[in-house]
């Protein structure tokens, strides 16, 4: 089944919505033109219900509704052209109603089971507490996006933190209040990045962002402003904690998720043995079997 989807995903990528309704309409047109040629005698509104399925999916609840009725319709228009096959006049009428409601039910059935289905494909890819990603959703992400920046040059860029003194307000406060602070956190960081980034929690208290096409100086920008940001956050709600963030920027770098996230973390401990609360930036620059010198690596520690 998920071989089908993906091939079929493939198939309509490469189509606009109004070329693929279009099509589809023709191949229901070409239903009713055999359902002509062939008469009464041979059920053939089976056929519908594929273009029907196909277009709920890919284009939207409407436009499946509307092809319902165009189906119900360009079927009706046959069986009147052959109306003196049927014993009454009124049978036409009476099989279309009967059609329309099978193919309404449907188109029903089929958005409803695609929107189950991204639900548990969401869920999949969530963290349920802050309804950040998780850490499957960040490496498939991570993945594309190496191989974009490889491809085109373009700088990427990560943050690692840790939330300091995380452990206190669960144990002075509760693990309610830690888990409403998680969300706060994670809802700030969501409304300060851009959508084509991804925030993901890697478990606990540890968070991660990927930012695509961000160099370093775009990545330390983004960095020290979403600090102050969550920093106000906690402040607000009393909250006495405060973030500690390993920031790796990768220019014309050769490199694998894995290790990207193995730098940043480095970075992030750092920062927390040299006091917590403050940025420690890392660039760099060439291939990684080069040395650290070769490299140009600069580490800049921000508080």
């Amino acid at each position: 089944m998920k071989k089908i989807l993906h091939y079929l995903n493939r198939v309509v990528i490469r189509f606009s919505r109004g070329k693929l309704l279009t099509a589809v309409s023709g191949f229901i047109l070409l239903v009713g033109l055999i359902r002509c040629i062939t008469g009464t005698e041979y059920a053939l509104s089976l056929f519908f219900l594929f273009p029907i399925a196909f277009s709920t999916w890919y284009a939207g609840l409407r436009a499946g509704v509307i092809l319902s009725v165009f189906s119900t319709i360009t079927w009706l228009a046959a069986d009147l052209l052959l109306v003196g096959e049927f014993s009454d006049a009124s049978i036409p009428f009476i099989n279309e109603t009967f059609r329309l409601i099978v193919f309404l039910f449907a188109t029903v059935l089929v958005w409803e089971f695609k929107n189950a289905l991204q639900a548990q494909q969401r869920l999949a890819r969530m963290d349920p507490l802050t309804e950040l990603s998780n850490r499957r959703a960040f490496f498939e992400v991570a993945e594309v996006e190496i191989y974009r920046a490889q491809r085109f040059c373009d700088p990427l860029s990560i943050i690692y933190m840790d939330i300091d003194n995380f452990k206190a307000v669960n144990d002075d406060l509760g693990h309610d209040a830690g888990d409403h602070l998680l969300q706060v956190v994670a809802d700030t960081i969501l409304k300060n990045i851009r959508s084509i980034d991804i925030a993901a929690r890697f478990g606990g208290d540890e968070l991660g962002i990927l930012f695509s096409k961000t160099d370093a100086n775009g990545a330390m920008t983004l960095a020290v402003k979403l600090n102050q940001k969550l920093k106000n956050k906690m402040r607000d709600y009393g909250w006495p904690v405060t973030f500690s963030m390993g920031v790796a920027t990768f220019q014309n770098t050769v490199i694998c998720v894995d290790d990207m996230l193995h730098v940043a973390d480095k970075l992030m401990y750092s920062a927390k043995k040299n006091g917590k609360n403050r940025i420690m930036h890392q660039v760099f620059v060439g291939q990684p079997e080069k040395s650290p010198a070769d490299n140009e690596i600069k580490l800049n520690p921000h508080f």
